[in-house]
């Protein structure tokens, strides 16, 4: 190997491993107050009554997320699904559901509000994470737990690749970057 190509070749060892040692400070473990508040969404939805009290399944709703990149958004329908039947014994919850009715009688999707968002240089494909059985939570938190849901953990890509390493995931750059 040539003076110049080593010379490159530690310089990119020695930025691996300063994301690797900045990212285990803020893994995903020590990720749980939120980054940010949460965003006013147009209905207000609680995770934590469906994911949490009801324990519906992330995949039910987010049924993307095991076969394509990105998670996704339940649609109206599907959440009609249950709420055409279901109703909320407390009256500020019943005008959420209500408003939701409201989306579905129109046929309009309802605009949330991303909370989650990364750069667009990076591919991150929810399904592999999803298939090799990585829980949800471990990137966006106790979500079962949250009234709102709110960004908890940074994203970074320091963060990204210690969840790698930790996990021996792949650590090669064209994994992530096109």
């Amino acid at each position: 190997m040539h003076g110049r190509a080593r010379e490159v070749l530690a310089g990119l060892v020695v930025v691996a491993a300063v994301l690797i040692v900045s990212g285990i400070a803020a893994g995903p473990a020590a990720a749980q107050a939120p980054i940010a508040p949460a965003p006013k969404q147009p209905i207000l939805f609680s995770h934590k009554i469906h994911a949490g009290d009801f324990k519906i399944d992330c995949q039910y709703c987010h049924a993307d997320a095991r076969r394509s990149t990105f998670a996704g958004v339940p649609s109206v329908k599907r959440c009609m699904g249950c709420h055409q039947i279901v109703a909320s014994k407390d009256a500020e919850l019943q005008k959420e559901v209500e408003k939701l009715r409201t989306f579905a009688k129109e046929s309009r999707p309802v605009e949330w509000v991303r909370i989650h968002k990364l750069a667009g240089f990076v591919y991150f494909p929810h399904k592999r994470h999803v298939q090799t059985g990585l829980a949800c939570q471990q990137c966006h938190g106790e979500v079962q737990t949250m009234t709102e849901v709110a960004q908890v953990a940074p994203l970074t890509m320091g963060w990204c690749v210690s969840c790698h390493a930790e996990r021996k995931g792949p650590l090669e750059c064209v994994v992530c970057h096109h």
